[in-house]
């Protein structure tokens, strides 16, 4: 079974052909990613219009380079898939419409994926990880820990209140001056940086409930530097690696309260899984791995490149639906916003947590 994988939510373009093999593992034949990054790099973040400009001029070309790279035709697909959402709708609707113009016209099943579903399922196609797991899924716009039950079966533990990690880190990183993607560039000054120099705040530490807070931290942040401006080069390294060892902090205590949770509610799970484009970040890799073996566990990430947005994560995402007869009519809508459901058959009727 081979599906051809399609993702235009934010500022990548991707496109890739999945295949899943009889004994259910999956191999990716080709992932072509286009980021949009110099695009949007003067203006210290994404810009919508421009994010949605650029996937049209390009969308085309990279079905091209996937299918050529897997040395496959558009008729030797089982299934198109697109992320339907949630993101930038102007993106979506890129990608979408393109998916949905293939499936009518090589009359093969569409499937509109969950971009969040397809993060959160990844890690069976690197890893081949059975069901259930606890997943921290971390990227730019969400931060949530949730039991990934079965495909469309999520019990969502906890989540932010505020300020997703991967937006607390890029903002954090615009507030100092550094360059858009702010991510990895806080990550890699953090290595030259003194961590215990800032006594920074670990939001919610210790709280029952496995919720994340994280604009009160970004809001120290301004304060520290504020009292030592103007910054120097040390002060901004020293500045970051304390930012980021309070978040890894954060996250290993909030982890910590998922899995209490999950001893309340009886659910074993077989691994600890980070997903999405902060799984990249190897500090927040180390901790959870500290975690994951005090708790006996598989830590399970995957590789960087299929941390952040690409195609590969969709068509997976759209296998695992069509294996289980799902599919999707040429009629669904694009969404901004479309939460994981819970133990729910239905796309429209979604029960949430």
């Amino acid at each position: 079974m081979r599906i051809l994988g399609i993702e235009t939510t934010c500022d990548e373009t991707a496109a890739a052909i999945v295949e899943r093999g009889a004994d259910g593992r999956g191999h990716i034949l080709s992932n072509e990613v286009l980021s949009q990054i110099e695009d949007h790099a003067a203006y210290g973040g994404v810009v919508p219009e421009i994010a949605a400009r650029a996937h049209v001029e390009v969308m085309d070309v990279l079905v091209k380079r996937a299918l050529a790279g897997a040395g496959l035709k558009l008729s030797d697909m089982d299934g198109i898939a697109a992320a339907a959402g949630p993101g930038l709708i102007g993106g979506v609707m890129v990608g979408l419409t393109t998916a949905k113009a293939l499936a009518l016209v090589t009359q093969k099943p569409f499937l509109a994926v969950n971009h969040l579903e397809a993060h959160a399922l990844s890690p069976r196609l690197t890893d081949g990880v059975d069901f259930p797991y606890l997943l921290l899924l971390a990227s730019g716009g969400h931060t949530q820990l949730l039991v990934v039950k079965g495909v469309g079966d999520y019990l969502r533990l906890g989540t932010t209140i505020d300020d997703a990690i991967g937006e607390a880190f890029d903002k954090v990183a615009k507030m100092l001056g550094l360059p858009y993607p702010g991510g990895p560039q806080v990550e890699r000054l953090a290595l030259e940086g003194d961590a215990k120099r800032f006594n920074l705040p670990r939001p919610l530490i210790g709280r029952k409930e496995p919720n994340f807070s994280l604009s009160g931290l970004k809001t120290a942040v301004r304060v520290e530097a504020e009292k030592i401006a103007p910054l120097s080069e040390q002060d901004v390294r020293d500045l970051c690696a304390s930012f980021q060892r309070a978040i890894v902090e954060s996250i290993i205590d909030r982890t910590r309260m998922a899995f209490e949770r999950l001893n309340d509610l009886q659910i074993p799970v077989t691994a600890l899984v980070i997903a999405g484009g902060v799984a990249a970040n190897s500090a927040i890799r180390a901790g959870l791995e500290s975690l994951a073996t005090l708790k006996k566990l598989p830590l399970i990430a995957p590789p960087p490149a299929l941390c952040t947005d690409n195609g590969a994560m969709i068509a997976w995402a759209g296998l695992e639906r069509l294996s289980l007869g799902l599919t999707d009519g040429l009629d669904f809508a694009p969404r901004a916003r479309w939460p994981l459901m819970i133990e729910s058959d239905s796309r429209e009727s979604i029960r949430h947590v």
